[in-house]
Order: structure tokens, then C-alpha cells, then sequence
């Protein structure tokens, strides 16, 4: 339901939605400092209000009580057939009070470097969310699509964080409970469906604390940075080479921020800025995902089936708003027990602007719709929700609500204050914006307080770190990729200059061959590259 905040590389979304509808995940949010970070040794990140604060390293010397984890040595076994390998790596819940009994097991899995070539140590992959399995990713994904010359050199590792599918799952919901929840009116048009969003928020964060135990205070990002640097030394590397795609840019960012001399190669695609606030967050995500709109309105008013008609972007804009108020007030039959309501045909649009690929998918549902046939929106929210056919959901949008509400204060603690901001959400996105602006009141409810806060993420002495924004990424707007660029000490930016969220391996030679010498080499690309 809390769309506005998910970030996960559109392969994860595109794939899934291509599994549903012919047979990510953000994820949400952008999450900042984390769980005790003043103890864990960051600076100090400020209040919630203050400007944000410069994020300092860890000392470099290991504690003693972290020495056994370091030291841990892991246990293979042949997993997706004999293509993959998977193990279990322990990690302490609290990295200020390790205990006995109080260990997470994380799932790890890995794929040896194929040769030839001189190995060049692990290359670990995450592909965001919060949320997003990164096993799921690499054995799906990245350790066969990604490019031959960079699995030749590196062994591709993922390890999915603390909260998420294999590690210590949270849980929130049943899958009944989930799909009524999908269901819930994101735009409300009075006092009683205001209170119904309200009453959904509160008992999806009940479900969690019910559900999740300890866990749910000891998921955030400082802390999945932690066990990356642990499984690291663990694999035997001196230094950490990575691929972050949309939330996991964050991720990598902070391990940057926590441990710069061991900053190997990171790649960080789709970038977040870690110095703003949870409401900036949203809003400008949302001006993120009209400019997206507008990119596939304009393409899809050229052409002579275009549901939306052949006018301009604006009417194009107009005629959706239309849709949704109709669906509001008359559901759409799907073909199936569940109806299409106006938060879920919201979703579904939302799902398609990760990735252009998904256009012509979204033109056909939009045309479906219009004519009484709710059943292609609802796939492709599903896909978004990581449903299955079966109607179970992955722990994706648990886990992605969990690290966003412990790494930021919440966007609003209200709902008078949605309603004072909603006209500034619909100024930035008249087509998502009310409903953008209503998902960013879910972690007021949350029963964990959030003790991450704004920060700039600055890294000196990393090794040279690049950054990849998209012009018109929905989920990650390019802004926040030059903002990211120049906090790091070490930065450099690569541009892409079209559609979709993130850019590596979806088409762009440029893109591809830029970051694969980068990986290769550490040879950053000439200041300010931009490719299309």
C-alpha cells in the first residue's frame, strides 16, 4: 500500500510482472541513518527537524565480542540445482550487545566467477526495496544476466538483510489480511474512509509487532550494513565491491559511510539522498512518478489506440484521473473473486512506470479497464505486491515497512497533517498525488520508534565510489543522484538520460560498458558522463 516509498530495481519489478502476466521490489522508502546509530558509532545524525548531520565512521578496530563473527566460517551447499551455492552466515541482533541466543541467520548465496581471468574477489548485488531478496535477485538475475566479463572476474554474492525472505523474515499479515489491506482507499473522500485508512495503518503495524517479536527494532540500515562488512571478511575479501540498484544504493552508501577503507568498487544505481527528510522523500517521489506518467502519456498519445486519447499529456492525464474516480465508485470485475478498486488500479499504474518495457503491458490493462475488464491492472498490482498466483504474498512490503520506520521519523503523525499537504502532493503529481500523500502516513502508526534521522553520507578516504542517476527515474529521481554524487568525498556521476528506475543492464551500451570497466578497473568514468 505504501507505494510512494518502495525502491527496488525495475528488473525485479519487470520480471515478476512478466511471471504473473504471462505465467522487485523500495520498496519502500528511503530510509536514512539507523537503529542506535549514536551508539554504533556515527555522528551524531541531529534531530528530525535539524539539518542534517554529517554520518562518521565506525572505528576501525573490531570489537572484541564481534571477533567470532568475523571470524565464522560458512558452510556450502548446491542450491538451485548445482547452479547456485547457499549457506547461512550468523549475525549478532544487537551489535552494541551481542548474546548468546540472540544470533540472526542470514541467507547467503553465490555464484563462482566463471573465468577467464584473474578473479577480482566477490561482487556483492542488491537490488533495493527495502525489501527486495537479494538472493532472489542474484539467483533470478544477476548471476546469469548479468554481463559475461563481469562474472567472469568476480564470484556474484547476495546476502538478504536482516528482515527480508531468508533472514529472520518480518511478518505483519495474513494473506487474507494483506489483500484486504491492498484494497483500502488511498485517496479518501471524507471523515469515514479517512478513518478507515487510519484504522488499516494501525492494524497492519500491530500485525507486525505481533508477528515479528524482536526482530522489528534490529532491521535497519546501519545494521544491514554491518552484516554486509562481516560476510565481507567472511568471503575473505579486504575490501567490498558492490552493486547497488534504487534502495540499495542507500545500503551501499552507508557501508561506504561506516567502513571507507574498505570501500573496494561500488556501484550505486538509481541513488537516494540520505540528507532529506521522510516528507521531501515523498514528495518529490512523487514528482518522480509524473514525470514518468507524462514520458508514457506522451508516447502513448501518438498512437491511434491510445486509451487515454490522442490529446495532449495533460488530457491524457485528466481521462486516468477519470478512471480512477470511476473505479472508486464501481470496482471492476477481474475474472477472479477479487475486484479492481481505485487503490489497486493505482498500484498497477504505478507497478508499470519502473520500466518502459512495461508500457505496451499498461496501454492494454488501461484499455482493458475502460472497458469493464479489471483483471490486467490487478496482475500488474500484484506484481508490484509480490502476490503470487496462488494469493500469498513475500514478506517484500513487511520487511520494506519495517527499516523504513526505524531509518526516518515518519512523513506525517497524522491525519489533519496529510490533509494540510495534500494540495502541495497534487501540485507535484495531479494524477498520484492525493493517494502519494495518504501512503506517506503509515509509519505514524508504527510501534517501533525510529531512530535514524536525515544525514550526508561523505565517506573520505573511500576509494573512488560511482554514482548512476536516470533523468526520469519515477522511483528515485535524478536529483538525488547529483546529491549523493557530492556528498561522497570519493563520488563521481554517471547520467543516463531517459526512462525507467535504474539504468545498468537495461539496454544502454554506454551505461553497460561504462560501470563493466569500472568494475574491472576502478577506473572511475571522465567527470560528468552522461549516456543514453
Amino acid at each position: 500500500m505504501d507505494t510512494s516509498r518502495l525502491l527496488r530495481t525495475s528488473s525485479t519489478v519487470v520480471v515478476t510482472a512478466a511471471l504473473l502476466i504471462s505465467g522487485c521490489a523500495s520498496g519502500t522508502a528511503t530510509p536514512r541513518a539507523a537503529a542506535s546509530a549514536r551508539s554504533q558509532g556515527p555522528a551524531d545524525v541531529g534531530d528530525a527537524e535539524g539539518p542534517a548531520q554529517r554520518f562518521g565512521p565506525l572505528p576501525t578496530e573490531l570489537p572484541v565480542e564481534l571477533r567470532p563473527y568475523y571470524a565464522q566460517k560458512l558452510t556450502w551447499h548446491s542450491c538451485m540445482g548445482d547452479r547456485f551455492e547457499c549457506a547461512t552466515m550468523l549475525a549478532p541482533l544487537d551489535y552494541d550487545r551481542p548474546r548468546a541466543g540472540d544470533d540472526l541467520k542470514l541467507a547467503v548465496s553465490r555464484k563462482k566467477a566463471t573465468g577467464p581471468g584473474k578473479r577480482l574477489g566477490s561482487l556483492m548485488v542488491n537490488p533495493g526495496g527495502p525489501g527486495g531478496s537479494a538472493v532472489g535477485y542474484l539467483q533470478g538475475y544477476a548471476g546469469i544476466g548479468y554481463p559475461a566479463a563481469v562474472r567472469a572476474r568476480y564470484d556474484m554474492v547476495a546476502m538478504d538483510p536482516r528482515g527480508v525472505a531468508g533472514s529472520e523474515p518480518v511478518n505483519c499479515l495474513s494473506d487474507a489480511d494483506m489483500d484486504a489491506y491492498t484494497r483500502v482507499d488511498m485517496s479518501p473522500d471524507g471523515p469515514s474512509e479517512v478513518g478507515e485508512l487510519a484504522d488499516a495503518y494501525q492494524a497492519f503495524a500491530d500485525g507486525c509487532a505481533k508477528r515479528s517479536g524482536k526482530v522489528l527494532g534490529h532491521v535497519s540500515t546501519v545494521e544491514a550494513a554491518r552484516d554486509m562488512d562481516v560476510l565481507r571478511a567472511v568471503l575473505g575479501d579486504d575490501k567490498l565491491s558492490y552493486v547497488g540498484a534504487s534502495y540499495g544504493t542507500f545500503l551501499g552508501a552507508t557501508y561506504a559511510g561506516l567502513f571507507p577503507s574498505r570501500v573496494g568498487r561500488l556501484v550505486l544505481d538509481g541513488a537516494l539522498d540520505p540528507s532529506l527528510e521522510a516528507r521531501q522523500v515523498n514528495r518529490d517521489q512523487t514528482a518522480g512518478f509524473q514525470t514518468a506518467f507524462e514520458s508514457f502519456a506522451k508516447d502513448c498519445v501518438e498512437r491511434a489506440d491510445c486509451p487515454l486519447g490522442t490529446g495532449g499529456t495533460t488530457a491524457a492525464g485528466g481521462r486516468l484521473q477519470e478512471l480512477f474516480k470511476r473505479i472508486d465508485t464501481h470496482p471492476l470485475p477481474t475474472g477472479s473473486s477479487r475486484d479492481l478498486t481505485e487503490s489497486l488500479a493505482t498500484t498497477g499504474v504505478i507497478s508499470a512506470m519502473y520500466d518502459e518495457r512495461a508500457w505496451p503491458r499498461l496501454r492494454a490493462a488501461l484499455r482493458d479497464a475502460r472497458n469493464n475488464d479489471g483483471g490486467p491492472l490487478l496482475k500488474l498490482s500484484d506484481a508490484y505486491y509480490e502476490r503470487d498466483q496462488r494469493g500469498s504474498y513475500a514478506n517484500l512490503m513487511y520487511a520494506n515497512s519495517a527499516v523504513n520506520c526505524l531509518d526516518l521519523p515518519p512523513a506525517f503523525r497524522s491525519p489533519a497533517e496529510v490533509h494540510s499537504a495534500v494540495a502541495d502532493f497534487k501540485e507535484a503529481s495531479p494524477v498520484f498525488g492525493e493517494s502519494l500523500a495518504w501512503a506517506a502516513l503509515s509509519c505514524a502508526y508504527w510501534s517501533v520508534p525510529a531512530t535514524g534521522r536525515p544525514h550526508r553520507i561523505e565517506a573520505e578516504g573511500a576509494a573512488p565510489i560511482l554514482v548512476v542517476g536516470t533523468t526520469r527515474d519515477p522511483a528515485t529521481p535524478y536529483a538525488w543522484a547529483r546529491a549523493l554524487s557530492s556528498q561522497l568525498s570519493s563520488g563521481h556521476l554517471l547520467t543516463y538520460e531517459g526512462d525507467g528506475h535504474t539504468a545498468y543492464t537495461r539496454g544502454s551500451a554506454c551505461i553497460d560498458t561504462t560501470i563493466n570497466s569500472y568494475l574491472l578497473t576502478t577506473t572511475p568514468p571522465p567527470a560528468a558522463r552522461k549516456c543514453t
